[in-house]
């Protein structure tokens, strides 16, 4: 019997994964070591929550940038998708498709939900704050889209 992954906490190294970007080109996480990493896992591109904190990462990417963090958003959408989402809200930071879940099975982010009584499988709103070691800083669960990006930076200065 296989057992449960463990539940990742501050401290540990942040698991590798490299997936397509809205780039072009893959993109692997350990090849931004020496960075600090914002890795902010999403539902759906061109929702209501997940847009509002998209554009709160694009709107404040300079004060990432000044912090030597890199801003990545990661959802199953399909690099047509986020193509759009990047579109209409001019978001000037990458965003990873995880088609096959491979990244959300890492950082344990596809998970049970319920809405309206009804359980399906799907995103759970996090963020892992990666720092410049390669190791996990800060990790935020069940995120309320709305002034998270000012959470997020506090654990990048911390």
């Amino acid at each position: 019997m296989k057992s449960a992954p463990k539940e990742l906490a501050v401290g540990d190294r942040a698991p590798d994964f490299e997936l397509p970007s809205s780039e072009g080109k893959p993109v692997r996480l350990s090849s931004l070591k020496g960075k600090q990493v914002v890795l902010y896992f999403y539902p759906k591109d061109d929702t209501p929550g997940c847009t509002i904190e998209a554009c709160a990462f694009r709107d404040n990417l300079p004060k990432f940038g000044k912090m030597d963090a890199v801003v990545l958003g990661v959802s199953k959408d399909s690099l047509d998708s986020h193509a759009k989402f990047i579109d209409k809200y001019s978001l000037n930071f990458t965003l990873l498709s995880d088609e096959g879940l491979v990244a959300h099975h890492l950082y344990d982010t596809w998970r049970e939900k319920v809405n309206y009584g009804k359980k399906y499988m799907g995103t759970e709103r996090s963020t892992f704050v990666i720092g410049s070691d390669g190791r996990i800083k800060k990790i935020f669960r069940k995120v309320t889209a709305q002034g998270h990006e000012v959470e997020v930076m506090a654990a990048l200065k911390a």
